[in-house]
């Protein structure tokens, strides 16, 4: 419980700082949720090395190095819902939803970097603030495992969010 106190402290002192240090022509434009989403990028990345780092050694112990650990796409959706999205935040995704063509909606119903902030509508605009590192995050994650994407992230009731993948084919 302490280790999820200080992320969420943690968060919200980076988004204050990342926004309080920018000056007004920064904010208008949309680099400060730029700069959010590429330190999300980076953290993504260096949580799939660790955790490739602790599959591929269970891999070894198993005998199992020359099957491949994803199948498809989907089967790499299906890690980011369920053990990365806990690894970050506790718990699975709720919903993770594909028109098999590329696109996933992961929804999270209770997402924890906005349960600390009111139900709301005023709110609202002031969300994508929050989501912008988580963004990063799954990008960065995907990127790692070989899927170049774009993440976006709507609100529509506080503290819901869903998460849209396009995955970018190469």
């Amino acid at each position: 419980m302490a280790d999820e106190a200080l992320f969420l402290l943690l968060h919200n002192e980076m988004v204050s700082g990342v926004y309080k240090s920018a000056e007004q022509g920064e904010v208008e434009n949309g680099r400060c949720i730029t700069k959010l989403e590429n330190m999300g990028f980076r953290v993504g990345q260096g949580l799939i090395e660790r955790k490739n780092t602790v599959l591929l050694l269970a891999d070894l112990f198993r005998f199992t190095k020359d099957t491949a650990r994803f199948k498809d796409e989907l089967d790499i959706m299906k890690f980011i819902c369920k053990d990365f999205w806990t690894t970050v935040f506790k718990k699975q995704i709720d919903n993770l939803r594909t028109n098999h063509q590329g696109i996933y909606v992961l929804q999270d119903n209770k997402f924890r970097l906005l349960t600390q902030m009111s139900a709301g509508k005023q709110y609202l605009e002031h969300a994508s603030k929050y989501l912008a590192f988580t963004c990063g995050l799954i990008r960065g994650g995907l990127s790692n495992l070989g899927i170049k994407s774009i993440v976006t992230a709507e609100v529509s009731s506080m503290p819901a969010c869903k998460f849209q993948v396009m995955i970018q084919k190469l």
